[in-house]
């Protein structure tokens, strides 16, 4: 099967050698994309390909409908809003993430933006300490679980609010579950985003549960921008000058926020979670052995748009 791995920004080298072991000693074809110029060397590239793995590059309707021999798609990493599952569903396309792989990653950014936070960006002056300190996580996926794991070591006390995940698995985990998503932010100093976006999620997190934070807190987010109602969260940011927000996922209105809070909004210049080499390799291989997977057997258990 001739596999396509397009990504604009690549694979780290040894990610790439990693993938090519995986699919040629297979017998798959490779056939390697990077810092393509436009789409339609992207379109032209995927007409003939069986298989197609992607980071953030999108993957839209007018996509699919070049690649008539497309099968499947695994973007590597654990979101998946850049592709369109509709339209690859609707195409009979397999689309799969690669859940877990960039978790720690992600999770060791969240406690680094933390500790920039309490130690005021190191700036000499006094701050904080997080050992004691009430942590709530938004969701508790993969990268929820890491953050908590870390978490203990700091001697944190951690919360979680996931309505689909059950209580057990939180508690096995060291962690108390909550009831509700207002409980939650009204009861943590930090709260650690992860949740996807989706039609229900977008938009969610605004003053109305920003404001139950109590003095002093600080919200990470890890997740995706689109969760966030950026007009609120400037809003309460503007009436509670105890607030920061911190977010590896940057708002379209991030200049206009850190211009008017300083040091109290950090984002980061891009999406920075994943961009650790281990975690490259490990979502990149993941996705290669995904794909041999289902050809071989049919494995779709990442599947994502069942």
């Amino acid at each position: 099967m001739k596999v396509l791995v397009a990504t604009e920004k690549p694979f780290a080298k040894v990610a790439v050698d990693g993938i090519r072991e995986v699919l040629e000693s297979a017998g798959h074809e490779l056939v390697l994309l990077e810092k393509y110029p436009d789409r339609a060397t992207l379109a032209e590239a995927v007409r003939s390909a069986d298989a197609l793995i992607v980071r953030s590059d999108k993957v839209d309707a007018e996509l699919l409908a070049a690649a008539p021999a497309l099968r499947i798609v695994v973007r590597a990493g654990a979101g998946y809003d850049n592709i369109d599952l509709d339209a690859a569903t609707a195409r009979g396309i397999v689309v799969e993430n690669t859940p877990g792989q960039n978790s720690n990653a992600v999770a060791e950014l969240v406690f680094g933006m933390a500790l920039a936070a309490v130690r005021n960006h190191f700036d000499g002056s006094s701050g904080t300490e997080l050992r004691g300190k009430r942590l709530g996580l938004h969701a508790f996926g993969a990268v929820g679980r890491c953050v908590a794991r870390i978490a203990e070591g700091f001697g944190m006390a951690v919360s979680a609010f996931d309505p689909f995940c059950p209580p057990e698995v939180m508690r096995e985990a060291g962690v108390t579950p909550v009831d509700t998503v207002e409980q939650l932010y009204a009861g943590s100093d930090f709260v650690s985003i992860h949740i996807p976006a989706t039609p229900q999620t977008r938009g969610s997190i605004g003053a109305a549960l920003l404001g139950l934070m109590p003095k002093g807190g600080v919200v990470i987010n890890t997740a995706r921008k689109e969760v966030m109602d950026e007009a609120g969260l400037a809003a309460v940011l503007a009436d509670r000058p105890d607030l920061r927000y911190l977010a590896d996922v940057r708002p379209d209105c991030a200049d206009d926020l850190m211009e008017r809070f300083g040091k109290r909004v950090v984002c980061t210049p891009k999406k920075m979670g994943a961009q650790t080499a281990e975690a490259n390799i490990n979502a990149g291989i993941a996705a290669a052995r995904q794909i041999d997977a289902y050809f071989r057997t049919g494995d779709t258990r990442c599947q994502v748009n069942r």
